[in-house]
């Protein structure tokens, strides 16, 4: 299913919907790949990244500089040496979209 999401792309959201309730935010959850998590406040998706060094870490940032950029959707990032923290959210509706889950399918596709 993750790959139905990555093949998917995301559609301008200049506000003006209701962000996903979270029984929605969680079957978009059970379609990409596990250990991403809802936060508490369900507004937000978020996963954990590890690497064995910093140049790994960062060809990461980099693989998800290039997605953001081709879907015009950008998370919050969290990086030091070996890991990086991801986090995304759709900022104009304060509240998660099917943008953010695609986004993270289309990470979870890099294979890192």
């Amino acid at each position: 299913m993750t790959d139905d999401l990555a093949g998917r792309r995301c559609k301008p959201c200049e506000g003006g919907v209701e962000p996903l309730e979270r029984p929605q935010a969680e079957d978009y959850l059970d379609k990409v790949a596990n250990r991403w998590t809802i936060d508490a406040a369900g507004k937000a998706i978020e996963k954990e990244f590890r690497f064995s060094d910093f140049h790994r870490t960062m060809a990461f940032v980099n693989a998800v500089a290039w997605i953001a950029h081709g879907e015009d959707h950008h998370p919050d990032l969290e990086l030091g040496y070996g890991r990086c923290f991801v986090r995304y959210t759709t900022h104009a509706i304060s509240g998660l979209s099917e943008n953010d889950f695609i986004c993270a399918a289309k990470i979870d596709a890099l294979g890192a």
